[in-house]
């Protein structure tokens, strides 16, 4: 399954960095691009999930 969500306070490369391994870590998720805009996810997790993921980090998400 493709999920695309849109990403609010990624501000650079080691940001990209955080975010990918968070979203690496939750259960379902096979594979996970993130730029600095966006975030493209195989496998399967909730919004809910992805946000409670990000948060910790200052980075916020919305589906699209």
């Amino acid at each position: 399954m493709s999920l695309f969500y849109t990403l609010e306070g990624l501000n650079n490369v080691d940001d990209v960095n955080k975010a990918t391994n968070a979203l690496m870590m939750l259960d379902g998720v096979q594979s996970a691009e993130v730029g600095l805009h966006f975030a493209h996810i195989e496998g399967r997790t909730s919004l809910e999930k992805v946000q409670k993921a990000l948060a910790p980090l200052g980075f916020k998400a919305r589906q699209g």
